[in-house]
C-alpha cells in the first residue's frame, strides 16, 4: 500500500500563494488518482481538488477554482496543489488522499490513504 506525507503549509498573507506537496512511497504514485481535502477548525473535511492515475484529468470545488492548481510528478512520485490569491477563509489543515486505479473522486470515503495533514494559515 502507499503512505503519503503533505508538506508545504506555512503562514502566508492575503494575497500571497504556497505549493503543497504529497509525497508517496511503498508504492509507485503512477496508478493512483489523488485528492486534496481541507478542514477548518470546526468545521467538517471538505474537497478541494483531485487528479485521476494518469493526470489527463482534474476537478476542483467552486471555491477554489481559478485559484489552485493540482498537479502530478510520477517521476518524483509526488502531487502538488498550487494555491494562489490565498485568502483567510484557506485556513485549515489540508491533505492529501489517494485511491488505486480509480476516477478521481471528490468525495472521503472513495480514498482509502490519508496523509497526515498540513496546516496553512492565511491572515488577513
Amino acid at each position: 500500500q502507499v503512505q503519503l506525507v503533505e508538506s508545504g503549509g506555512g503562514l502566508v498573507q492575503a494575497g500571497g500563494s504556497l505549493t503543497l506537496s504529497c509525497a508517496a512511497s511503498g508504492r509507485t504514485i503512477s496508478g493512483y488518482a489523488v485528492g486534496w481535502f481541507r478542514q477548518a477548525p470546526g468545521k467538517e473535511r471538505q474537497f478541494v481538488a483531485a487528479i485521476n492515475w494518469s493526470g489527463s484529468r482534474t476537478g476542483y470545488a467552486d471555491s477554489v477554482k481559478g485559484r489552485f492548481t493540482i498537479s502530478k510528478d510520477d517521476a518524483k512520485n509526488t502531487v502538488y496543489l498550487q494555491m494562489n490569491s490565498l485568502n483567510p477563509e484557506d485556513t485549515a489543515i489540508y491533505y492529501c488522499a489517494a485511491r488505486w486505479e480509480m476516477p478521481m473522486a471528490t468525495r472521503e470515503w472513495e480514498y482509502d490513504y490519508w496523509g497526515q495533514g498540513t496546516q496553512v494559515t492565511v491572515s488577513s
